[in-house]
């Protein structure tokens, strides 16, 4: 028997403003905006009865609701994030976080199924960074 591995993958995105500390940041240590494209891959061994990693239309809603949070905001203002580089990384993290916390809650339906959570943060064309959380 062939072992397979499935994941499904819902897509969505942010505006954020923030400035980097450190010189390796460059012009970017000013206040600057970003707009991501937010991918977010649910994985499993195996699929639902129904035939499933987990149902797209809740994934995409719980992507959505994670990113309110973060979206039109100037994230140097906000208390979560102080002390601390908004790096696209750390934000990827961030948003993984959130995701996991709520397969854990049950908010896309029975979870224990899923392996890991994938979310990839696309700063532009040409890069982008990843979390992978293990669930």
């Amino acid at each position: 028997m062939k072992h397979a591995k499935f994941s499904a993958t819902v897509r969505d995105h942010m505006m954020i403003a923030h400035s980097l500390g450190g010189e390796v940041f460059g012009p970017a240590q000013r206040l600057h905006g970003a707009t991501y494209v937010v991918d977010a891959t649910f994985h499993s061994a195996t699929l639902t009865p129904d035939g499933i990693v987990v149902d797209i239309g809740r994934a995409a809603e719980e992507l959505k609701d994670s990113l309110a949070g973060l979206n039109y905001r100037n994230l140097d203002e906000e208390p979560d994030f102080a002390g601390r580089n908004t790096t696209t990384e750390a934000l990827a993290f961030a948003v993984a976080e959130q995701l996991a916390r709520r397969v854990a809650e049950g908010r896309l339906g029975p979870g224990e199924h899923l392996s890991r959570i994938t979310v990839t943060l696309h700063e532009s064309h040409i890069a982008s960074a990843s979390c992978e959380v293990v669930l």
